[in-house]
């Protein structure tokens, strides 16, 4: 990752609530799960019942899903190894979302926490 790129996902950071995997085990079914990765990285597994928008296309698409079109919804971002779902979190903010988090080092953190995962 370039340098300029790493500052980017690090200033994120630190303008995000970030969630350990371990943690959001036992509340997963309580929380919108929103995927930021490509389509066939969702595909090959993903968080239970989550919602895939890639980062390429968040601002243009997560209004028009009836699960993250309120503001007010919370939601749990994630990506593979967290650097994705960090600026995409940061964006929601942006955009005006309210409750969202961002899940700590991703899909990669999620299965080494014995995390469930789902394949269509």
């Amino acid at each position: 990752m370039l340098a300029a790129t790493q500052n980017l996902v690090n200033n994120a950071k630190k303008n995000i609530i970030v969630v350990d995997a371990q943690e959001l085990i036992s509340t997963i079914d309580q929380i919108t799960i929103l995927d930021v990765r490509e389509p066939n990285e969702f595909v090959d597994g993903h968080l239970p019942g989550a919602i895939n928008i890639p980062r390429g296309v968040l601002e243009f698409k997560v209004a028009d899903q009836p699960e993250t079109s309120d503001p007010e919804t919370e939601l749990l971002v994630y990506c593979r190894s967290g650097a994705r779902g960090a600026l995409a979190t940061e964006t929601l903010m942006k955009l005006g979302y309210h409750n969202v988090k961002n899940l700590a080092g991703g899909f990669i953190a999620w299965q080494e926490a014995g995390g469930t995962v789902e394949q269509p």
